[in-house]
Order: structure tokens, then C-alpha cells, then sequence
């Protein structure tokens, strides 16, 4: 594609690095990063450097890391099966120094009062123990709507072998919280190991209303110029995916 232009960005907590491939020449440009609306930074790189609109982009950020680290994702709340809300915060015996009595952890991105636990049981190979309590689910719905919370993440036992359970609870919540973003453990990482999967869906819950946000301003913002969204193996994704 000789012709074809091509713009690689990084977006840091510091700068903004630009790199241009058009017609054969290598340019490259560094500005700070807007924090506040980071593409903002960027048009200002495009313009400096007088892109065209048909030009494919390849962008890199670090949007749903620093929100992590700064603690500044969405308001979170977490729907599991009752009796596990709080293997977010007891999680595993491994920590940096086992002895260390006055060890402290994080406080998990869950704060206590929206981790909600919802009767249902499926045991180790896949069979209902529990029939999904659907009422429940609503009141618990509700209670996190009214909480204004604006992310869900759904994580029940053993859903990776029935993922049913979380699907309903995922329609109920729809239904009640139609501009929340909802994160299923069993679509997202269907295997075993509680800790490891209610963390992770939490995680994706807690960052992905920011992160959608940005990119969907970046769509905008770029118009017609092909946008796609480095992952952390090295490939690339559409914006409408990476959101």
C-alpha cells in the first residue's frame, strides 16, 4: 500500500507520540497529553501534521490502566451468587509478605453495599442446584439503580458450564438499568477459579463505561479516517469492538 497513509499514536500520561508514514517519508511528533479529553491532544497532532482524513490510524492508550491505577472507573456494582459477595475482597492467601501482620490490601472496586448476592446455585458439573430467583435479581436491580450505579458486572458459581443464569440476570438488568454497561464472567472469562473470574469481570466492569466513552469521542472526532485500537498482544481492533 504504497500510497496509503498511515498514523500510529500512543497516548501516555505524559505525551502524545505521533507517527506519520505517508508517501514513503517518516515524520514524527510528540505533544502533551490532554488528560481531560485526550483526544483532543490528538486532533491537535493531526492537524500539526496535516493528515487527510482517509488515513488509517493505529492508536495505543493507556485510558483503562491509569483509570484503574487512579481509581476513577465507573460506579461499579456486582451481582454473584448469595453467599460469595465478598470473594472480591477476601480473595487469595498470596500477597507479598505472608507474615507482615499489619499486610493491607486495596479496597476492592466494589464497595461493600453493591456487591449483591442473588439466590442460584449450579453445582460443579453443570447441573441446577438452585433455580435463578428472578425477583430477586429485580429488587437488587433496582437498589443499584437507585445507588446510581452505572456499570454491572454478573458473576455466578460455576457459570462457565451454565452460562443461563447470567444471561436472564443480564435481560432482567436491561430492562432496569437500560444505559448501563453490563459485563457477564461467563462471556468474558468462562473458567474456573472464582477470585480470578468475579476480579476480572469487575475490572472490565469498572473501566469500560470511560473507555467506550473516549473511544466513541475519538470516532467522532476522527470522522472518516479508519481507526483501529491496539490490544495488549500486539493485534488490532475497531473501535466499535475495543468499546
Amino acid at each position: 500500500m504504497p500510497d496509503t497513509t498511515l498514523l500510529g499514536i500512543d497516548v501516555g500520561g505524559t505525551f502524545t507520540d505521533f507517527v506519520l508514514l505517508e508517501q514513503g517519508e517518516v515524520r514524527v511528533l510528540k505533544l502533551p497529553t490532554t488528560p481531560d479529553d485526550q483526544s483532543v491532544g490528538i486532533l491537535a497532532g493531526i492537524e500539526r501534521l496535516g493528515v487527510s482524513e482517509n488515513a488509517i490510524v493505529v492508536h495505543g492508550t493507556t485510558a483503562a490502566t491509569n483509570a484503574l491505577l487512579e481509581r476513577r472507573g465507573a460506579r461499579t456494582g456486582l451481582l454473584t451468587t448469595e453467599g460469595f459477595e465478598d470473594v472480591l475482597a477476601i480473595g487469595r492467601q498470596n500477597r507479598p509478605h505472608l507474615y507482615r501482620l499489619e499486610s493491607t490490601r486495596p479496597e476492592p472496586l466494589v464497595a461493600h453495599p453493591w456487591r449483591r448476592g442473588i439466590p442460584e446455585r449450579i453445582d460443579s458439573v453443570g447441573r441446577i442446584v438452585q433455580p435463578l430467583d428472578e425477583a430477586v435479581v429485580r429488587r437488587e436491580a433496582i437498589a443499584l439503580r437507585d445507588a446510581g450505579v452505572e456499570s454491572v458486572a454478573i458473576v455466578y458459581l460455576f457459570s462457565f458450564l451454565y452460562p443461563e443464569h447470567e444471561r436472564r440476570t443480564a435481560a432482567i438488568v436491561r430492562e432496569l438499568l437500560p444505559d448501563a454497561t453490563i459485563t457477564l464472567s461467563s462471556a468474558l472469562l468462562p473458567e474456573y477459579r472464582e477470585f480470578e473470574r468475579v476480579s476480572t469481570t469487575v475490572v472490565n466492569a469498572y473501566v469500560q463505561p470511560l473507555v467506550a466513552r473516549y473511544l466513541n469521542r475519538l470516532g467522532l472526532a476522527l470522522g472518516k479516517c479508519s481507526v483501529r485500537i491496539m490490544q495488549s498482544n500486539g493485534g488490532a481492533i475497531d473501535l466499535a469492538q475495543a468499546a
